[in-house]
């Protein structure tokens, strides 16, 4: 090739073309291969967890609601009379099962009952042993659903079934509760997932 000979501006065009492309491509190819590599973690950790078991399983035994309408006195802390004003609360007692499957002692530090209405969720932290007692205490009308308190600061050891129950209350009418779209339970174990139970029969009414 002549010292004086030129490329044209095609053949310049189509180089710089070639070398775009080349690049392209290269990015394109790496993309594949990270996708690739993600999705297989991903389906390794999918069948990882498909084969290992929860940790712990439970079942609620049964539930009872105790809905109550009470009136203030009508006197204030001075005696000076004041406006009656009606108090509305629906209290819950739910017996639960639960199993540890694991080889590990399990923490439980919270109980949580959800109660689904119109206008969302309420929910109620489940009341410690000592004040489990002392709504019995409070409601004696209520005796006959005593039972052994599940404290939401219990642990389970491996192998271990516990059965207990506990209290939530809500504030609301008797009609709000009765109008409620649905109910479960969510309990927390330390560094678990939340356990989440629904009721298998239907809330009796004490």
């Amino acid at each position: 090739m002549s010292l004086l000979h030129q490329d044209s501006p095609e053949e310049i065009d189509d180089a710089a073309r070639g070398e775009s492309f080349t690049k392209g491509t290269s990015h394109v190819v790496w993309a594949s291969v990270i996708a690739t590599v993600a999705l297989s973690i991903l389906a390794a950790l999918y069948f990882l967890m498909a084969q290992n078991p929860p940790v712990v399983t439970g079942e609620i035994v049964q539930a009872w609601a105790h809905p109550r309408h009470t009136e203030t006195s009508g006197f204030d802390a001075n005696g000076a009379p004041k406006a009656k004003e009606g108090v509305d609360q629906v209290l819950v007692i739910t017996r639960v099962r639960l199993h540890n499957q694991s080889k590990q002692p399990l923490f439980l530090y919270e109980i949580m009952t959800n109660a689904k209405l119109d206008d969302g969720i309420h929910t109620s932290y489940a009341a410690i042993a000592a004040d489990y007692e002392r709504i019995f205490q409070a409601y004696p009308e209520l005796a006959t659903l005593h039972g052994k308190a599940l404290s939401p600061r219990t642990t389970i050891a491996p192998g271990e079934t516990v059965e207990g129950d506990f209290v939530s209350a809500f504030r609301m009418t008797k009609q709000q509760w009765d109008a409620r779209k649905g109910l479960n339970y969510s309990f927390g174990f330390q560094y678990q997932p939340h356990l989440v139970l629904t009721p298998n029969a239907a809330i009796a009414e004490q």
